[in-house]
């Protein structure tokens, strides 16, 4: 069986999953969507309302705004593979359970297995956090690393940008620095951490609110 037909196999799976409660509110189960042998691979939180209408990976606003930023990187959506952590829409757009995240994570890990992508864009902390522990994304987005021989970069949600103007800025920024993130040597945890120390304590307070206000806000799509 080829990568293509691996790639679907998985995606019926999830599909017809019904191993935790979110099957039991879901219109349509959302795994993901793009070439079996692509090198770049983005992952975000979990469907919002449009998702779970279509069955597609983001379609409403921010897959609007997805779109956009990719053809900034100088990509196209058709060259990459998207999806979520979590592949059924939590009921009022709430943040995914722990038992949620830990009943998908083998689809995700699967979908990872046979794509194999050189590179993972991750957008929103849960998605950074299933390869980065205890990272804080007001301070890691934009600085690819090594996570078991892959490209990682952690990046601010596109739902999260929509709703904080500044954030908008930040991601349009990284996402532009995309090709040149490519090329780059990633940073480590603790060569990021090192550059913390730096920051003056007033400026890491001010991190430290935006990334608690940006934990408030639906970051699905």
């Amino acid at each position: 069986m080829d990568s293509t037909e691996r790639l679907k196999q998985v995606s019926e799976q999830v599909r017809t999953c019904n191993k935790c409660k979110l099957h039991l509110s879901r219109r349509l189960a959302v795994p993901g969507e793009g070439p079996a042998n692509c090198k770049i691979m983005l992952i975000g939180e979990g469907p919002g309302f449009h998702e779970n209408e279509q069955g597609r990976p983001f379609v409403g606003a921010s897959g609007k705004f997805l779109d956009e930023l990719l053809k900034m990187a100088g990509l196209e959506r058709s060259e990459v593979f998207i999806t979520n952590v979590v592949k059924c829409r939590p009921p009022q757009n709430r943040e995914p359970t722990e038992e949620e995240l830990l009943t998908c994570r083998p689809y995700l890990d699967a979908q990872i297995e046979i794509i194999n992508p050189s590179v993972i864009v991750t957008l929103g902390r849960f998605s950074m956090a299933h390869f980065i522990e205890n990272g804080k994304i007001s301070y890691i987005h934009g600085h690819p690393q090594n996570v078991n021989n892959r490209l990682i970069i952690p990046m601010y949600h596109p739902a999260a940008a929509l709703h904080q103007p500044s954030l908008k800025e930040v991601l349009l920024a990284d996402f532009t620095r995309l090709p040149e993130f490519l090329r780059k040597k990633p940073l480590n945890v603790d060569e990021i951490e090192s550059q913390e120390e730096k920051i003056p304590k007033n400026e890491i307070k001010k991190e430290e609110k935006k990334d608690n206000e940006t934990r408030q806000l639906s970051l699905f799509g």
